[in-house]
């Protein structure tokens, strides 16, 4: 039997897969107070290099700026902070 049939097959790639990039609640607070915050701000403060599919924002640590953020997707943490110190979290 060849080598290549004795070798056994691994992995599968879904080619209808999304790469979502996601940033954490701490990335956005070098931007000004009451900045509206895109995916385009966000390339070019250097957060994100490539979107690929799309931009998530995480929970994960504290803002203390009143900010507009528009992304893709927000977690529910996320969204709650934003909201909390009188921003807005608007999915695009």
């Amino acid at each position: 039997m060849p080598l290549y049939r004795r070798i056994p097959k691994r992995g599968f790639t879904n080619r209808n897969s999304k790469t979502i990039v996601a940033i954490n609640l701490g990335a956005l607070e070098r931007f000004e107070d009451g900045a509206t915050v895109s995916v385009d701000t966000l390339i070019e403060s250097g957060i994100v290099k490539n979107p690929r599919d799309g931009v998530k924002i995480l929970g994960n640590g504290e803002l203390t700026k009143k900010l507009t953020v528009q992304a893709n997707a927000f977690s529910a943490k996320a969204a709650e902070k934003i909201e909390a110190l009188g921003g807005k979290a608007e999915v695009i």
